[in-house]
């Protein structure tokens, strides 16, 4: 992993369809807190997000009633995780914010924090 100051580019496979940032530090700083086991899930799930051309809605989901923010899902034994993230010029993965799902369905707070997120991201952008 190559650390900048806005973004982390992970280094993948040359056969790639998108490539994954970070926007700022949340993702990192939620990777961190996970373990070891989970840290390689949520890799291999990126990994996918990136090398498979049609990524499987079991590991990318878009969130209804949002212009175009998606859950990374992952799942290890029966807890799961989500990462927020969007599509910036189709072919970049922008990773948000992420946390550890305890209910059925997404926290409205954690979707606003990566809404406002996402928003900030394209305000610096211009």
């Amino acid at each position: 992993m190559l650390i900048c100051n806005l973004y982390v580019t992970f280094v993948v496979m040359s056969n790639r369809f998108r490539e994954v940032v970070e926007y700022e530090n949340h993702f990192s700083d939620f990777l961190r807190k996970q373990s070891q086991k989970v840290q390689d899930k949520i890799f291999k799930i990126i990994e996918a997000i990136e090398t498979l051309e049609r990524i499987p809605s079991n590991y990318l989901k878009h969130i209804s009633g949002t212009n175009g923010l998606y859950e990374t899902r992952i799942k290890l034994g029966s807890d799961i995780w989500r990462v927020f993230c969007f599509f910036d010029d189709g072919k970049l993965v922008v990773l948000l914010n992420g946390f550890t799902k305890k209910d059925q369905k997404t926290p409205k707070k954690e979707i606003e924090k990566a809404l406002k997120l996402m928003n900030k991201y394209y305000n610096n952008k211009k």
